[in-house]
């Protein structure tokens, strides 16, 4: 089927998702969480297909949902006459079939394993999507973060705790300091991080090595490991974790944050915001990704 901010492509036993508004950092609008759903749909329902690859073109993986617009491309789900609706935001973030986490989560409920290779900027709900996936191979200069920690938002997936132990979870969680693709990998929030000139590679090889053992067997491992972690409460936070992002939105600070981004546009308003910080847009840029490392809209390309 045709996608309109997405590629989807499969080749042999890989079926390969790109994230494909690279003009806009592959941020999030909609249709794309609904997109994503489908893609993960057809590549579940593929026979031929053992093993899914969700990346980003361009220069980034995904730099969270865009609010370029005083996030108006989701007015119809969480406004009425112009005004915040708590109840349709609610329902509208924890609904199954509505809530972008929940769509995030076909990564995780499809019985095939799902490899994110993240290069670039992984921020925001750009980073809640990559950590539902199942392993997470990473460029070492990508950056990873969540920024809506400090104003805007809240944890949204919950990987972020599921994937760390409380010392750095709540580190991070209080700070939204941002990681290296490395630092990511030094403290297991990700598998692992790789020159950028070999992610692909990376990537290709242990998609390789998966594909080479049965689906049944696949399935069965990820569903164990899966089911643990559903145990320990994954739905539950996934379900207060958004409705604590629409209450973060909405605070008199956020209006304030939300008012000069219109105004002054989103530079200055993400200036404010990580200025004292020194990151993400206000980092060096021996701590920003490189620029050149740029990811083709065709998987086949190496480019």
């Amino acid at each position: 089927m045709p996608y309109q901010t997405l590629l989807y492509d499969t080749h042999g036993a890989l079926a390969t998702i790109t994230l494909n508004r690279p003009e806009r950092l592959n941020t999030i609008v909609p249709p794309m969480p609904d997109e994503l759903e489908s893609a993960v749909r057809e590549a579940t329902a593929d026979a031929a297909v053992k093993v899914i690859v969700l990346r980003g073109a361009g220069r980034a993986f995904c730099a969270g949902f865009d609010f370029a617009e005083g996030f108006h491309h989701w007015d119809r789900a969480i406004t009425t006459d112009g005004a915040w609706d708590p109840g349709k935001d609610f329902v509208a973030a924890t609904s199954q079939s509505l809530g972008a986490v929940p769509k995030f989560m076909s990564l995780w409920r499809s019985p095939k394993p799902v490899i994110a290779q993240v290069h670039g900027w992984c921020v925001g709900g750009g980073s809640d999507l990559a950590l539902c996936a199942d392993l997470v191979i990473a460029s070492e200069d990508a950056r990873i973060g969540t920024p809506y920690s400090r104003m805007w938002g809240c944890y949204l997936s919950g990987m972020w705790l599921y994937r760390l132990g409380l010392t750095r979870a709540k580190e991070l969680a209080l700070t939204g300091a941002s990681l290296s693709g490395s630092e990511a990998a030094e403290i297991q929030l990700i598998n692992a991080a790789v020159p950028f000139e070999r992610l692909a590679e990376e990537v290709g090889e242990r998609a390789a090595a998966l594909a080479g053992l049965p689906s049944s067997q696949l399935a069965a491992m990820k569903l164990i490991v899966n089911q643990a972690y559903e145990n320990m409460g994954l739905a539950s936070t996934q379900l207060l974790g958004p409705v604590l992002d629409g209450l973060m939105r909405n605070t008199p600070d956020a209006h304030r944050f939300i008012e000069l981004a219109e105004r002054e546009g989103v530079g200055a308003a993400v200036a404010r915001r990580d200025g004292p910080f020194g990151d993400y847009s206000q980092a060096s840029p021996a701590r920003k990704p490189d620029p050149a490392n740029v990811i083709s809209g065709d998987p086949r390309d190496p480019a």
